[in-house]
């Protein structure tokens, strides 16, 4: 109860400050863009802008999220609350998702893309991903350009070798690398389709536990004591 309480105020809050607004007027944007795109290119395209925007949109926005908690206040009534730190990372990456999910898909069936419901799986990994990767950059920044500055390595990482991979089609690196296995559930390849799952639950897991000790390390400091 106190999750779902959490991730409704969550899409709240989201919804206030224009999220679902701004994703509304991109769908829009998204769409023109691919019907100006030949049939050829219009297929990679899609998969690069679901990609690198609804599906990373955690990354982008969790430090202007987490640090307007902060200037309110609002960081630090969560730290001596009965909230559980898994409840609140929890309901941010969930509510970051749903968005995520909803707009790849639009863009997805906007391009004719095939197994739309292994992209929306595939976007729905990213964002979990990319989420808990802002988190932690996020419980680290003190402002927005520094945020901004932290998540300039991150891009690097987590966006070239994927976007390379579609453009180059290097399918041996799939298996590899976690971030080109979102990109390529996202084009809806269903090849291998269960080592892809367990490989992106166990990057998830990994990365969700090195959030859960930054923001444990930031409640600490906001909740008035060092434990």
């Amino acid at each position: 109860m106190r999750l779902k309480n959490l991730i409704l105020g969550d899409v709240k809050f989201q919804f206030k400050y224009g999220f679902y607004f701004l994703y509304v007027t991109l769908s829009i944007v998204y769409i023109c863009l691919l019907n100006a795109f030949p049939p050829l290119l219009r297929e990679k395209v899609a998969i690069i802008m679901i990609y690198s925007d609804p599906a990373a949109m955690g990354l982008f926005f969790m430090g202007a999220i987490v640090l307007l908690e902060k200037s309110q206040r609002v960081l630090n009534s969560l730290a001596v609350s009965p909230i559980k730190i898994s409840e609140y990372i929890l309901s941010k990456v969930i509510s970051l998702s749903i968005i995520s999910s909803i707009v790849s898909m639009v863009i997805a069936i906007t391009a004719n893309l095939n197994n739309i419901l292994i992209v929306i799986m595939g976007t729905f990994f990213a964002s979990i991903i990319f989420s808990l990767l802002g988190l932690i950059l996020a419980s680290r920044a003190s402002s927005l350009n520094q945020f901004i500055v932290l998540t300039i390595p991150i891009e690097i990482v987590c966006f070239v070798p994927p976007i390379i991979n579609v453009l180059m089609d290097l399918s041996v690196f799939t298996n590899l690398y976690p971030f080109n296995i979102c990109i390529s559930l996202i084009s809806g390849d269903k090849n291998s389709l269960v080592t892809d799952i367990l490989i992106l639950i166990l990057m998830t897991i990994i990365v969700y536990f090195i959030t859960y000790y930054f923001v444990c390390s930031i409640w600490k400091k906001v909740g008035g004591i060092k434990l």
